[in-house]
């Protein structure tokens, strides 16, 4: 159990809480979740081993570690709760479904996948354009010949080439990466 910054919430160990349900609702996890502040939380990898780019986005915002991130997409995907495999690759369906798990709606604000890939635009250039400083963006861009998903809020990104912790995007590694979709997350109304 990550013990920084006070956090103490029980819970947070890979104890198969999940079996027999198909989906993980908010009220199935244990401890109170993170409140929605003006703070960045770092992505809490309590796995042992290399975190993902989409379990690691979704723990920096909810505030909740990888190892439970990647339970609540287990049980999202149907997998035996016994089945304990790293998840290496989601789809957007895939991490909204995980986000509105811990209480927070995913929904996209802009697509450029109708535009060949030399033609969208870079995160240097999106990061020009006008947008809500307090609100969450995850964004999925491309990384050589992959998809990637990377967290921006105000001027600073998370992702797991900055092992789940907050830099200006300016020191960051994708200033000259293409972007795909953009999605704007914020707490759900009804958590």
């Amino acid at each position: 159990m990550d013990t920084r910054d006070g956090d103490t919430r029980d819970g947070d160990t890979r104890d198969g809480e999940a079996a027999g349900m198909a989906r993980l609702s908010l009220s199935s996890l244990k401890g109170p979740s993170r409140s929605s502040t003006s703070t960045l939380n770092n992505s809490r990898n309590d796995t042992g081993r290399l975190a993902y780019c989409g379990p690691t986005v979704i723990s920096a915002v909810t505030g909740y570690s990888v190892s439970k991130v990647e339970d609540v997409i287990r049980a999202n995907r149907n997998m035996s709760p016994e089945v304990k495999s790293i998840v290496v690759g989601t789809f957007s369906n895939e991490v909204e479904e995980a986000f509105a798990a811990f209480g927070y709606r995913m929904h996209l604000s802009e697509s450029f996948m109708h535009l060949e890939r030399k033609g969208r635009p870079t995160l240097w250039q999106w990061m020009q354009k006008p947008r809500n400083a307090w609100a969450h963006y995850v964004l999925a861009i491309h990384t050589k010949k992959e998809g990637h998903w990377i967290l921006i809020k105000g001027v600073k990104m998370c992702d797991t080439y900055t092992s789940g912790r907050w830099t200006f995007v300016v020191d960051g590694p994708h200033r000259g990466c293409r972007i795909m979709e953009v999605f704007e997350v914020r707490r759900s109304a009804d958590a």
